[in-house]
């Protein structure tokens, strides 16, 4: 199996609006570099895309990239240049990239010039993640500090996309990840439909479970079997010790025991469809008592915060 490590440059409306809601972020150039088993760059791809939606460059985006719109229109339509790209790409391969945006936006795009969607559930390898776990004083930085961190030599200008893609990939052979078939993640711009659809991943310390869609986040906190804890070692259900609760708009937290493993943290993520609709990430993973402890003192701040939100507002109403 080959890696393919991508990066991709868009554009956007040069006005505070959008100016095409199926397609906020184009495309406008795709750089990759094949890596062997052992992370060595055996092969190159990179193409110029010309926009059909957005012809001018927004101006930060102008001051990042190295060329200008002249250069734009020397490139080919997106989908002669993506369907070129996959053909690169080969059948045994699995995409990586520092982050998950570009994943999603090369979708968005394929979706955009109905082309055939990419093989779903897909997995793939965030090295933008796996970097912040070795280094976590630098937490999920930009690539350039991460380049830089490693001492690998910066011979050529970022934000290019070729560019970007080979720092990418050796960063990948530096880091000498170890159990890298632990540390994928799951892409989620085609999520589940349907209960049959949903998506679980079980890896070494932490288990997600990716929900079917709902009409509201109130609508998928009342489903029961999604509430529920499992340990992401031993697969038990577990009871919970701190009950779930809101941490902010689009998250909530509890903490199980397991009897055999110890503290389980349950994370739920919400994400927004196109139709407004929502369907939920949780995420348990195993955690110590000291962060346990720490998870119950922000569940009291918040709940003080609501009753003294609470008591002002009937203060103001009396």
């Amino acid at each position: 199996m080959n890696y393919i490590v991508f990066d991709l440059e868009w554009n956007q409306s040069s006005s505070s609006a959008t100016e095409n809601d199926l397609l906020p972020f184009e495309i406008i150039e795709i750089g990759a570099v094949k890596l062997d088993a052992k992370f060595n760059i055996i092969d190159e791809y990179g193409s110029i895309v010309r926009p059909q939606i957005y012809p001018r460059l927004q101006k930060r985006i102008w001051e990042m990239l190295h060329y200008d719109e002249a250069f734009l229109k020397t490139g080919r339509h997106f989908d002669v240049v993506c369907k070129e790209f996959l053909d690169w790409c080969g059948e045994d391969f699995m995409f990586c990239s520092w982050g998950p945006l570009d994943l999603y936006y090369l979708q968005q795009n394929m979706d955009f010039y109905v082309m055939n969607p990419l093989p779903s559930p897909l997995h793939f390898y965030n090295l933008q993640d796996i970097f912040a776990d070795i280094y976590p004083d630098l937490g999920a930085c930009k690539l350039e500090k991460a380049v830089e961190r490693l001492s690998i030599p910066i011979d050529q200008p970022f934000h290019s996309a070729i560019n970007d893609a080979r720092y990418t990939g050796l960063i990948m052979k530096h880091l000498k990840i170890k159990n890298l078939d632990d540390k994928y993640c799951v892409d989620y711009y085609n999520n589940p439909k349907t209960l049959d659809d949903e998506i679980v991943s079980r890896h070494k310390n932490y288990r997600e479970h990716i929900s079917r869609e709902f009409d509201s986040k109130n609508e998928a906190m009342e489903d029961k079997v999604l509430l529920t804890l499992h340990c992401p070692k031993c697969n038990r259900r577990i009871n919970k010790k701190i009950k779930w609760f809101s941490n902010n708009s689009t998250s909530y937290l509890c903490v199980g025991k397991c009897w055999y493993h110890g503290y389980i943290l349950g994370k739920i993520k919400f994400k927004h469809t196109y139709d407004d609709r929502v369907f939920m990430i949780k995420k348990t993973q195993l955690i110590s008592k000291a962060e346990m402890e720490n998870i119950k003192q922000k569940q009291d701040q918040i709940r003080q915060k609501r009753k003294e939100k609470n008591k002002r507002h009937k203060s103001n109403n009396q």
